[in-house]
């Protein structure tokens, strides 16, 4: 249901063309806001996007958020940052410099305009982790120096300055920690496993299984997150996170290929290939805090939420093919 026009919002997000942000758009402009879309389009892509445009309440800036910004508006969710290893690996500094510098800019922008901010964190700050499943409180285990910790350290770096600037300014801040998302829009090329099984099975290729396939993780539909993110931001302003935000249901990798094959009904065969370095065996949330604060869990199961992914990509297939 759209909301009054008095309690309409100009909302910044970050990452706006990406797979998670053009989904949460979609949502904030259905309760009637208006959206500033920040993307600098490395990831993200216009394609996500391009159904909103000619929407009054919709508004698109290309810009990077390593560089300041100097916008007018009443919140703010810092989405932007490539999240998929082979995005954020290939130039590591400017991951770093994404996730640190983006996160001064635009806590320096919600400073400015007293306003409140929301920042997507990741499960990867757990690391491969050493508890099982993995609640807040769990400092994880990170290697600092190694291929990933571009990315897992960068967003920890992030959460220090979010809390920083709460604790020292009096920011209202809003700190999720995203486990494995899945859905419509997922970039077909970004090395996730969904994505890759169900493009590779699609194109009738072997499906890919980095180590023996009995590796964990949980998947959330998109759609399920995105309802997490807007009940974080309208929560109470002292709930501040760090709240996990992602589906308990556990799979392994083997399990996941085995769906997709039975819903593409390609029949692919299974490779397998090492691990990558620093590659988690166990990814599992905790979400007591989720359930208790913001009165949320995901609904829609994987099953369901794969069938609209397979779909999607069916329909993307074509044009992939031709380019």
């Amino acid at each position: 249901m759209a909301r009054l026009y008095d309690s309409r919002k100009r909302i910044l997000v970050t990452g706006g063309a990406g797979f998670i942000g053009s989904h949460l758009i979609d949502k904030l402009l259905e309760q009637g806001h208006e959206v500033l879309c920040l993307d600098n389009l490395f990831t993200g892509t216009k394609r996500n996007i391009d159904h909103l445009h000619g929407n009054p309440r919709f508004e698109f800036m290309r810009h990077d958020v390593t560089f300041p910004l100097y916008v007018e508006v009443d919140e703010i969710y810092n989405l932007a940052c490539p999240a998929s290893p082979i995005h954020y690996q290939h130039d590591p500094v400017q991951t770093t410099k994404t996730s640190v510098h983006g996160a001064i800019n635009m806590l320096g922008l919600a400073k400015r305009l007293r306003c409140k901010i929301f920042q997507a964190s990741t499960s990867e700050v757990y690391g491969d982790p050493h508890v099982h499943p993995q609640p807040e409180e769990y400092w994880g285990n990170v290697n600092p120096i190694g291929t990933r910790s571009c990315y897992d350290e960068g967003k920890r770096c992030a959460e220090t300055l979010f809390f920083d600037y709460h604790r020292q300014h009096g920011l209202d801040i809003k700190v999720a920690r995203i486990f494995n998302t899945y859905g419509p829009r997922m970039h077909h090329a970004d090395g996730r496993v969904v994505s890759n099984f169900i493009v590779q099975a699609l194109s009738g290729r072997p499906i890919t299984i980095y180590g023996d396939g009995s590796q964990t993780r949980s998947f959330c539909y998109v759609d399920d997150l995105v309802e997490g993110f807007i009940r974080f931001m309208e929560s109470d302003k002292h709930i501040v996170g760090p709240i996990n935000l992602g589906n308990p249901g556990e799979f392994t990798i083997l399990e996941l290929a085995e769906k997709v094959i039975e819903l593409t009904g390609k029949g692919s065969e299974l490779v397998f290939e090492d691990l990558p370095a620093d590659d988690p065996r166990q990814r599992q949330p905790e979400i007591t805090r989720a359930r208790n604060l913001l009165g949320w869990e995901p609904t829609i199961h994987l099953a369901k939420g794969l069938q609209s992914t397979v779909e999607y990509f069916e329909r993307l297939l074509p044009d992939l093919i031709r380019t």
